[in-house]
């Protein structure tokens, strides 16, 4: 056995523990999820191993009294309100974001890791502490209340808490380090010298900033937008607790046919649904980057 086959024999056996994790922890629960997902309701709750796609047909259809299929849009509505919700929460932290991970890339060594750590101090602290902190600051007596009182600016101003923008508030804040981190990440290999060699060619901070630093800070961009979005179609505390329980997105939706709802077909479907359509925008982005990789290799 040559040096390069033995090589690859131990590649794949360090390999083998991450394998088996993966199988353990991600595939062959996907598969139970799938196989839950083609099964009939129980009865009580829960399910039968008896094969139907009903659980598909539930979400675009439902059966009248004759047996015939009647379109049902209100699993589509909550859908599209997903959707948009993600979207809109990905757009304002890529917003946010990019300013300040330039800004942290122009600092010293020193502040730019105490920056970095304050990014991710955030993560150090529960989920459910973080989003109940918003209640605080955003119900009647919160503190934007008291304090657009106590300058004068309204009078009576009602509570924030229970709304779109609420929830849109609370996803922003959960999501935004997702996206500081990779577009950091972009701008630290940023080559400075192509940015004064854009001022040699008197170039505007503008024309830098658009035709130089956003261009070649896309990668991190795209990743940042993708581990934003992604968690956002699935997002439940932002909901039920700063919505109110009041607007109901896919994450809701899911967790509702699995608790009180007990049609764990229907809640696994939508799941399948879910990941699939993630999976299909992964795949779309990862053949178009190598399309380009191939395109720029070519020319």
């Amino acid at each position: 056995m040559n040096a390069e086959a033995r090589n690859a024999r131990w590649n794949v056996l360090g390999l083998l523990p991450a394998q088996l994790i993966m199988l353990a922890t991600l595939i062959v629960p996907v598969g139970i999820i799938v196989l839950v997902s083609f099964s009939t309701r129980g009865p009580y709750g829960g399910f039968d191993y008896v094969f139907t796609t009903a659980p598909y047909r539930q979400i675009l259809f439902n059966e009248g009294w004759t047996g015939e299929l009647e379109f049902n849009p209100q699993y589509l509505i909550v859908v599209a309100r997903t959707m948009i919700l993600a979207a809109a929460t990905t757009f304002i932290c890529l917003l946010l974001s990019f300013p300040v991970a330039y800004f942290i890339s122009l600092q010293k060594a020193t502040a730019k890791m105490l920056l970095i750590y304050l990014v991710t101090l955030p993560f150090w602290v529960s989920m459910i502490v973080r989003v109940y902190s918003w209640i605080i600051i955003l119900g009647n007596d919160g503190v934007i209340a008291k304090t657009l009182h106590a300058l004068g600016l309204v009078d009576n101003m009602g509570s924030l808490l229970f709304t779109d923008t609420a929830m849109l508030i609370g996803l922003v804040y959960s999501y935004i380090p997702l996206m500081i981190l990779p577009i950091f990440a972009s701008i630290e290999k940023l080559d400075p010298a192509l940015v004064e060699a854009s001022h040699d060619l008197y170039g505007s901070r503008l024309t830098t900033l658009r035709r130089v630093i956003l261009p070649l800070c896309r990668p991190g961009m795209m990743a940042g937008s993708i581990l934003v979005f992604v968690p956002c179609l699935g997002a439940v505390l932002e909901p039920i607790l700063l919505g109110g329980g009041k607007t109901m997105m896919m994450g809701n939706l899911i967790q509702l046919q699995f608790g009180a709802a007990r049609n764990w077909p229907l809640g696994a479907a939508i799941s399948i649904v879910l990941m699939a359509a993630v999976l299909v925008f992964l795949v779309w982005r990862g053949l178009r980057a190598i399309r380009r990789e191939r395109a720029e290799a070519a020319a």
